[in-house]
């Protein structure tokens, strides 16, 4: 196997994991405001993710950045929180009307602190690797590909909760929001950082 692919796989599994299940609230809650139709415009948002993530574990990976992982960790569940809320207050016309949404905002910006939480996994599987600019697009890739995995299943679901079961859309918005942010809440309380 190429070690491309490895680090591929690698970041495709971290993104799965269910054990570290905050990438995939946070993507939920990216997401379960849109609806299949709105794919392309869920893939521009996933994608400012990865950029967000991206950047900072390159920067963090090249030891350009320093950082509290304790801070990190609480920071984490916050970002799910404040989109899963933000989720809450928004308009269901106001997601086909402004050009600029804020949750594309939220995925770049969250995604920054995200990418510092998954750096100190990189870093361990990386070890004094000197040439990790492969492994970092792969691994970044990964993640991406993940995200998509995760976005399909819940435009998927939504699809079938709206369309075929008259689910009001934005009764599916609150609740499936309002859960996210009772994990959310959870976590930040068990990862608080004062």
């Amino acid at each position: 196997m190429s070690e491309f692919v490895l680090y591929f796989q690698l970041g495709l599994d971290h993104i799965l994991d269910t054990n570290g299940y905050d990438h995939i609230l946070f993507v939920l809650a990216l997401c379960t405001v849109y609806q299949l139709r709105d794919w392309r415009k869920v893939l521009i948002l996933v994608t400012a993710f990865t950029i967000g993530h991206s950047v900072t574990l390159a920067l963090s990976t090249f030891n350009l950045v320093q950082f509290n992982s304790e801070l990190i960790e609480f920071l984490i569940p916050v970002t799910i929180l404040v989109t899963a809320v933000a989720n809450l207050f928004k308009k269901q016309y106001s997601l086909n009307t402004r050009k600029i949404q804020i949750n594309y905002l939220f995925a770049l910006l969250f995604g920054l602190i995200h990418g510092l939480g998954f750096s100190n996994y990189l870093k361990s599987l990386l070890g004094r690797n000197t040439s990790v600019v492969q492994q970092l697009l792969a691994f970044n890739l990964g993640i991406e590909a993940g995200q998509i995995i995760i976005v399909g299943i819940i435009l998927t679901i939504s699809f079938i909760l709206v369309n075929l079961f008259n689910v009001d859309r934005r009764d599916w918005n609150l609740v499936s929001s309002s859960a996210i942010a009772g994990i959310a809440l959870t976590m930040v309380l068990e990862a608080k950082y004062w």
